[in-house]
């Protein structure tokens, strides 16, 4: 159970840094169109590559060598670090939103969204590698529940932020809000960081 709820805050950490994903979501949702659809291929999106990157972490764990899970470990730690400078960097951004209101066909808005999560980088390198390498420690029992507390993350965030996204918008544009919920972030990945560190230095 413990290793459900840090994958679900790990997951979340990761899924609440505002990007181009996020921000359709919520325009979707402002705009009313196809606002299960777009959510729930994302958090889909979200789980298959959740659990992809814990399968490959997994099955390829003869590859790992003491040299090989050094260099992991390694970029697993300038990952995080980079992680937190951008969201250091994010408390001075200026979040917008588009409003403004366009027809959009049904299979169009599947490509779209399909577009913003398999064409996004950032997509791969939280959820394949950051989360599959984070666990790839972990007992087989500890890993599905990781994989499922940061899948519920997912799915929670995504319905949330398209459903709710007309009350939530004027928090959303809250720079002040953001700065709070980024703090939040930086802590806990700093967490993560340290515990990095010191399987670095064992």
């Amino acid at each position: 159970m413990d290793f459900l709820f840090l994958g679900f805050f790990t997951g979340l950490s990761l899924i609440l840094a505002i990007g181009a994903q996020n921000i359709f979501v919520i325009e979707q949702g402002l705009k009313k169109q196809f606002i299960f659809t777009v959510c729930i291929i994302c958090a889909l999106s979200d789980f298959l590559l959740i659990f992809l990157g814990i399968f490959l972490f997994h099955h390829f764990e003869i590859f790992f060598t003491s040299s090989v899970e050094l260099i992991l470990n390694i970029l697993l730690l300038i990952f995080l670090l980079h992680f937190i400078w951008n969201k250091i960097q994010t408390q001075k951004s200026v979040i917008k939103f588009d409003k403004k209101i366009k027809k959009i066909s049904y299979f169009k808005i599947i490509f779209r969204t399909l577009g913003f999560t398999y064409l996004n980088p950032h997509v791969y390198s939280d959820t394949v590698f950051f989360l599959g390498n984070f666990s790839k420690n972990f007992s087989i029992n500890d890993k599905y529940m990781f994989g499922i507390g940061a899948s519920i993350s997912s799915i929670i965030f995504f319905f949330i932020i398209g459903y709710l996204s007309k009350y939530l918008s004027n928090y959303l544009k809250s720079k002040e809000i953001w700065n709070i919920i980024n703090t939040i972030i930086i802590l806990f990945m700093c967490f993560l960081t340290f515990y990095v560190l010191t399987s670095i230095l064992k």
